[in-house]
């Protein structure tokens, strides 16, 4: 490979292609990164057909301009939305959609790269349900691979569409299914039906396999990360049945995925379809691909997996999400590892060999990648317009008819303190339910499948607020990982630490401990403190928007977060234990610029977890996830 540091000239010796790029405008005299953007991985032979793999490329490929992106509304981007910015400070972009020359990733990486480099990869999914693309400047890679290269621990970041980045088919393009389109799949000699964004993601995977070591990466040493509806797909390739046979990919990291319990099969999925798209008059496959891609951009229904008998694994339901009644190796206190007794007295095994320093090199050959998953404060955000809705009558009804069971729909109402008549904080509530519906306990649930099959896992809370907002908010974490919005952050008065984190790039190799605390505003602060603070319910939504409870996020607070999830991130992609994960210790991020592991106890102050096992469990995640979809989707309009 031969690499023109002025012009990111780079000549790709498998593919006998020559990639011109841009130097990335986060570069310094002394830190420089390249950005290669709108690479085509994958071409598409038609609509509800699954894409195939690109190997052939012309000798020269101009990669300066990012690639079309999946049709889709033209709004703002679900984390635009949430974040906070006024109009006047988004970055504007104008991306062309283009329904068959979609399927194009970015490339972002240090210079001077060659074959023998291999370099750890990220692949970032991006989230957003059927809007979004990895291209949108809040996932921008270059912040990120600036600061991996700065603490020494350089990394190549993709997306689909930046790290490495890629854009993928949404909505019906990706992941409308029926029996009448699986009878065309099995004719065109495709597996499986339906499912098309997340092959193509599958695609992307396959092209990093083939490619990306003349960029400098490591083809064997890819990290896949993503959040909201990009960290649930990232769940689904954990449980498919082609990572089973041939991972793509050595670890993941899950942050705030909405997980679905209620994967729908093939006839129950051309029903939604079909419902959908009756406006349009389409009912063959041949019409349904003659509908101008705009008109089916803008139906406005939600879709995505399908449980086609191919793409799962078989049991992958069982495996996530438990029964109706705990089984009696789930009633431990959460302080005592699940994974401790799998691999002590009930396997007959030792402890893992790796306590500290790096992570076991098996795991994600056996399929059993190591993990990293969390959740937000607050990420019910969401549907936050939709909550607005409800009047405290119409929830009590609503969650009668669901549970079919007066029992079962009081429980739910107490353990949310909702009541016919209750007026203050209704909304509040409500979200609260939801985000345990469907967030919060599923991301514990996958949390805790992943200890009983041996997975190595880390788990940890993203309580920090957002800096536009003030509040912890779903999507949260994306401003402190990516570090790209603009934001107008507060001096700091003092300095303040709750850790021994230090920050970059001086990060020590070894993760500081609980003992570990440091001053704040001027005395000790022992983990009795924190402890005794974090046992208190922690409910973001409780803070005013104004007056002395109202947390500010300066600019030592906002560095000290981006710091510790930054670097924690690429030492797991680096192969390296992001953080103690023994005796059910977590890591906490936030609130008010807080780091650091903590302990099963502050876990149980800061999430309803009592709720999730006294209450939801013995409902079951079916009854509780149509709850959850219930409310979300708000009342009924007249």
């Amino acid at each position: 490979m031969i690499l023109n540091r002025s012009h990111a000239i780079l000549y790709h010796p498998t593919l006998g292609t020559t990639f011109k790029g841009i130097e990335h405008e986060i570069s310094a005299p002394q830190l420089t990164v390249h950005q290669f953007r709108g690479i085509r991985y994958a071409t598409i032979p038609a609509r509800f057909r699954q894409s195939h793999l690109l190997t052939s490329y012309p000798s020269h490929v101009d990669a300066t301009k990012y690639g079309p992106i999946c049709p889709q509304t033209n709004q703002k981007s679900l984390e635009e939305e949430l974040i906070g910015l006024s109009d006047t400070d988004i970055p504007r972009q104008i991306l062309v959609q283009d329904e068959f020359d979609c399927l194009s990733l970015n490339i972002t990486c240090p210079p001077a790269q060659n074959s023998e480099s291999r370099l750890p990869v990220m692949v970032w999914v991006h989230g957003g349900g059927n809007h979004g693309c990895g291209s949108s400047w809040v996932y921008d890679g270059g912040a990120l691979v600036s600061t991996s290269i700065r603490i020494g621990k350089p990394i190549i970041m993709v997306t689909f569409k930046q790290v490495l980045f890629f854009t993928y088919r949404l909505g019906f393009f990706g992941f409308a299914a029926s029996p009448k389109i699986a009878e065309d799949n099995r004719t065109a000699g495709d597996e499986g039906v339906g499912n098309y964004g997340l092959r193509d993601q599958r695609r992307a995977l396959e092209w990093v396999h083939e490619y990306i070591s003349d960029f400098g990466g490591d083809p064997s040493n890819v990290t896949i990360f993503g959040s909201s509806s990009g960290a649930a797909d990232i769940i689904g390739h954990l449980y498919s049945n082609a990572n089973k046979a041939y991972p793509l990919f050595a670890r993941a990291i899950v942050q705030s995925a909405i997980v679905e319990h209620n994967v729908p099969n093939v006839p129950t999925a051309g029903w939604l379809v079909s419902r959908a798209l009756c406006s349009l008059g389409a009912s063959s496959v041949e019409q349904l691909r003659a509908v101008p891609a705009e008109s089916l951009a803008e139906i406005n229904c939600p879709i995505g997996a399908v449980d086609d008998g191919t793409f799962f694994i078989n049991g992958w339901r069982e495996s996530l999400f438990p029964s109706s009644e705990p089984e009696e190796s789930d009633k431990l206190p959460f302080g005592r590892s699940l994974a401790a007794l799998r691999f002590g007295a009930l396997k007959g095994r030792s402890r893992s060999p790796h306590p500290q320093g790096r992570i076991a090199p098996h795991s994600a050959i056996s399929g059993l990648q190591p993990l990293i998953i969390g959740d937000c404060a607050s990420d019910s955000d969401l549907w936050s317009t939709q909550a607005s809705g409800w009047a405290a009558s119409g929830v009590v009804r609503r969650l009668r008819a669901i549970c079919q069971s007066l029992s079962k729909a009081t429980a739910l109402l107490n353990a949310y303190d909702i009541a016919p008549h209750t007026t203050y904080e209704l909304s509040e509530r409500v979200l609260e339910l939801v985000e345990d519906a469907r967030i919060a306990w599923p991301t514990e649930c996958v949390f805790q499948a992943a200890q009983k099959s041996g997975r190595q896992v880390w788990r940890y809370i993203f309580d920090q607020e957002g800096p536009a907002r003030g509040i912890p908010h779903h999507a949260a974490d994306l401003i402190y990982l990516f570090d790209n919005v603009p934001l107008p952050l507060t001096p700091s008065s003092s300095p303040i630490s709750f850790d021994g984190d230090e920050p970059l790039p001086s990060l020590p190799s070894s993760v500081s401990s609980d003992s570990d605390i440091g001053n704040i505003l001027g005395r000790t602060r022992t983990l009795d403190d924190i402890e005794m603070m974090d046992n208190i319910e922690y409910s973001a939504r409780s803070s005013p928007v104004g007056g002395w409870a109202r947390p500010v996020v300066d600019e030592w607070s906002y560095t000290h977060v981006r710091d510790a999830i930054q670097s924690r991130w690429i030492a797991f992609a680096w192969g390296e234990r992001p953080w103690d994960n023994s005796r059910g210790k977590i890591f906490v991020f936030g609130p008010e610029g807080e780091t650091g592991e903590r302990s099963a106890g502050i876990f149980e102050g800061r999430r309803r977890r009592k709720i999730w096992e006294e209450v939801l469990r013995p409902l079951g995640m079916a009854l509780v996830q149509k709850v959850g979809h219930e409310l979300s989707n708000g009342p009924a309009s007249r």
